[in-house]
């Protein structure tokens, strides 16, 4: 029976008749609930990179594109694909499952999942910032091949002092992974804001020492995963590890985990070619890539991180209900949304390129030559807006399916691409080449992943 339209009592404030009406609105269709997750962590998570582009200006502004900066950031490449790759693969690839198993077994065997997920995090997390900083000395002469000596000491002892975040990382994703698994979307979007806050604070406190950042980082890593932790334990969340044995749902999480690792790895692996390729051309280099991709990188994580978090949920609901026909309809509805909403964003941004660096960074010791460089890098990283943002919205849905194995080769497709094109573009173009690169690579992986993802859940809709 249709509903008649909704008359706000007589003593209703206009306030709260509007948000009854926002309610109603959000909360009547699988497509309004996703529309109104969507819109709460992309306004939350644009508040958290505010506060990290704030952080930018500032580092931009004390540091410029110095050899400090330098250092700094080809320290923090290791341990930050490490968690990009080990700790986020595990928390995507943990949602189906613990969904699934909360959905047919109940919360205690949820629980159980999300202890032995826990144990399983920390003794992989462990190992590998150990190694991390065991093979330092023997990986960094080649990633920062372009740099000196002095460069070289420098980026191992700032290496030593961000490496904490991995194990930090890994465990705030996997408990932000449930609160958003239980749809609790606010503070997962928001909690990232902290980290960069305290950077901030670390930067006016310890002011010209590099050494501020990653003491920053480990901080604000750290109350951030204690912020998550807390929400959890809010909802009757236990967060104590505990090992009960390698069981079936353990092995099913794993087995996604690994194809999410290697897609990951393969994917993350471009960012350290990029940064080695840009260390080799001429000092600056290196600090004009990283600038040149922030901005873009900070609206594909707002982006990127609103239609992922918001969409998977869903996404595994209708997979443990084995309803695929929904499942296709959402899945093609919202690419086609997000291709026609990314367009004008990356066509504003490729035009006003340098107007908006100018704008953000010529100040202090970033100067107007660097401007030019910076601008040319950053028009060229905003054409992979359209393509990324599907690709991300495929990989939740192949996830929810438990096809991670095609994100593989859809990684393969992509690295090798990238790889194939940095070669060629770099030396007529420069540091800029590698940003273009970035983009052609994109559409393609972006092409291979549309006609895989319908062909598996046409598959499915005809048995």
């Amino acid at each position: 029976m249709s509903e008649g339209p909704f008359v706000p009592p007589a003593d209703a404030s206009r306030t709260g008749w509007l948000f009854i009406q926002w309610r109603q609105l959000t909360s009547s269709s699988t497509h309004r609930r996703v529309f109104a997750a969507v819109a709460t962590i992309a306004l939350l998570t644009a508040l958290a990179r505010f506060v990290g582009l704030a952080k930018e200006l500032l580092v931009a502004r004390r540091f410029g594109t110095g050899a400090t900066i330098e250092a700094y950031l080809i320290a923090l490449l290791i341990p930050m694909l490490a968690i990009n790759v080990i700790s986020t693969s595990l928390s995507v690839a943990l949602i189906p499952t613990y969904v699934a198993t909360r959905e047919r077994k109940g919360k205690v065997a949820a629980q159980e999942l999300l202890s032995g997920i826990t144990v399983w995090t920390l003794l992989l997390l462990l190992i590998i910032s150990l190694l991390i900083i065991a093979l330092a000395r023997l990986y960094l002469p080649y990633i920062a091949s372009g740099f000196n000596e002095y460069k070289l000491a420098l980026t191992f002892e700032l290496l030593i002092a961000v490496t904490p975040i991995v194990v930090l990382s890994g465990i705030g994703n996997i408990w932000g992974a449930v609160l958003n698994a239980g749809e609790r979307f606010a503070l997962v979007a928001l909690a990232p804001a902290v980290t960069p806050a305290v950077m901030i604070v670390a930067l006016l406190v310890v002011r010209h020492s590099i050494f501020a950042l990653p003491l920053g980082m480990v901080v604000g890593a750290a109350l951030e995963t204690i912020l998550l932790g807390m929400a959890l334990r809010a909802r009757g969340v236990s967060l104590r590890p505990r090992w009960r044995g390698f069981d079936s749902q353990l092995r099913e999480v794993a087995g996604q985990f690994g194809h999410r690792v290697g897609a990951s790895g393969l994917r993350s692996g471009s960012v350290v070619v990029d940064r080695s390729l840009a260390a080799m051309l001429a000092p600056g280099n290196v600090a004009a890539l990283n600038y040149g991709s922030r901005i873009v990188m900070t609206v594909l994580s707002i982006a990127g991180v609103a239609l992922g978090s918001a969409v998977t949920p869903y996404y595994a609901n209708m997979a443990a209900q084995k309803d695929w026909e929904g499942l296709r309809r959402l899945l093609k509805r919202y690419t086609i949304l997000v291709l026609l909403a990314s367009v004008p964003v990356t066509i504003l941004l490729y035009f006003s390129a340098a107007p908006i660096v100018r704008l953000i960074y010529e100040r202090g010791s970033f100067r107007a030559r660097d401007t030019q460089i910076v601008a040319q890098v950053h028009a060229l990283y905003a054409l992979q807006i359209p393509f990324y943002l599907g690709t991300v919205l495929i990989g939740r849905f192949l996830g929810s399916l438990l096809a991670s194995h095609v994100l593989v080769w859809a990684a393969v497709i992509n690295v090798s691409l990238n790889i194939l094109l940095d070669i060629l573009l770099i030396k007529p173009l420069g540091v800029s080449g590698l940003a273009l690169a970035s983009g052609c690579a994109s559409l393609i992986t972006f092409c291979f992943l549309s006609y895989v993802s319908l062909r598996e859940v046409n598959a499915r809709v005809l048995r």
